[in-house]
């Protein structure tokens, strides 16, 4: 054997001893890492909220509601809905969640970033996430503790084109260690984090949290901890996915639509006038198409839509007829709908007397207040239900919920 394969005899020896140093360097490396960051367990009220997982359902079924068979109200299906349809005028089925346990009993981190606290009352402060942010009640919620922070664009770009694939909403935030509470985390924000909430919804209008989406998230959350050198806490799947299912048939007997039909006895409504009557009625044309009214936080209370067309547009209106116009009021998406109702229903009845129509439900019964009434008491009962599951209508959870 001459000298030259000696030499690189020795020198491939030299690389595969250093590939294997480098490895068992970075095995050391990351259990380190794990150690530290999963050392000690600690409350998160985002994660470790107990509560029951009940009955499950695959989809969200409307059922009959109103007073008799004389009421103008009805119910439409809520399976795999991403739009409410109307089948009956007034009253229609548009369509307490438990936390869920950790899969382990690990820790987050206890330790300051700063060293400015213990560990213990930092990881109670960075626990107190608003829930408006995100809430075991409607999200499935990974959490996740980096080594050290990382600017937002960074984590929201790690595994994006997996996450994309899911069919439920996704809800990103962070804990400012500066102001010491949670925000959101913007797709190009370059602020850096190192506690990190990734909330999955179990629930919106098209149903409940699906077993694949579930396990596409599992497998890429845990791949984006990896990636950005942190760890990773996940709840149990199976009571996940149970909870969602109770919670999408609790929303499905409260998703409700009203609407009123202003329709012509013969002559057609003209787009100028429509909208002379809206404007001076305090609504405002939307991008969606719609008249719509809002409070004065800018939350929509109910909108008018055009029955016969697409929708209104700024061009259009000025040369628009139509024979009739819907006000629709979508329950669980406003606050005080009782109240609301009643505004509509006023607002209805004065443009029914100046546009020389008639209010109607959708099987073209005139509009009384002995059927309004029994309307306004189910929808009294069906917001005093949210706010019993802690759900109140027209909040943030509800947006999303019945969105």
């Amino acid at each position: 054997m001459t000298d030259l394969q000696m030499g690189l005899i020795g020198l491939g020896g030299i690389a595969v001893a250093g590939v294997l140093a480098y490895n068992k360097w970075q095995e050391h490396k990351h259990r380190k890492l794990a150690e530290q960051l999963l050392d000690v367990r600690q409350a998160d009220v985002l994660l470790d909220e107990k509560g029951s997982a009940g009955g499950a359902a695959e989809s969200r079924t409307g059922s009959s509601t109103g007073d008799g068979g004389d009421s103008p109200a009805a119910a439409s299906g809520r399976t795999a809905r991403a739009a409410p349809e109307r089948v009956e005028p007034l009253l229609r089925h548009a369509g307490d969640a438990p936390g869920m346990a950790a899969d382990s009993d690990d820790a987050l981190p206890e330790g300051s970033a700063d060293g400015s606290l213990p560990g213990g009352e930092r990881r109670a402060r960075i626990a107190a996430a608003p829930l408006c942010l995100l809430s075991p009640a409607i999200d499935y919620i990974a959490a996740i503790e980096l080594s050290e922070p990382i600017a937002a664009y960074q984590i929201r770009d790690a595994q994006r084109v997996v996450l994309a694939r899911l069919g439920k909403p996704l809800h990103w935030i962070g804990f400012n260690d500066a102001s010491h509470t949670w925000e959101p985390l913007a797709e190009d924000g370059d602020g850096a984090y190192q506690h990190i909430r990734v909330g999955l919804q179990l629930v919106d209008r098209k149903g409940p949290l699906r077993d694949a989406d579930l396990s596409v998230f599992h497998v890429a959350i845990q791949d984006l901890a990896t990636e950005l050198m942190g760890a990773v806490e996940l709840p149990l799947r199976e009571p996940a996915l149970q909870v969602a299912a109770q919670l999408d048939e609790f929303c499905a007997g409260v998703d409700i639509q009203i609407g009123l039909n202003v329709v012509s006895q013969g002559q057609v409504f003209a787009g100028t006038k429509l909208r002379s009557l809206a404007e001076s009625a305090g609504l405002v044309l939307d991008a969606e198409g719609r008249f719509v009214r809002c409070d004065e936080e800018g939350r929509l209370l109910y909108a008018l839509l055009n029955q016969e067309a697409p929708g209104f547009t700024a061009e259009s209106i000025r040369t628009l007829t139509t024979h009739a116009i819907t006000f629709l009021l979508d329950v669980p998406r406003v606050a005080n709908g009782d109240r609301v109702l009643g505004q509509m229903v006023e607002q209805a009845r004065r443009f029914a007397e100046s546009l020389h129509g008639q209010l109607v439900d959708d099987n073209r019964r005139p509009v009384s207040e002995s059927s309004i009434e029994p309307i306004r008491r189910q929808v009294v009962q069906y917001q005093l239900a949210m706010a019993h599951r802690q759900l109140p209508a027209g909040g943030p959870l509800a947006q999303r919920l019945f969105s």
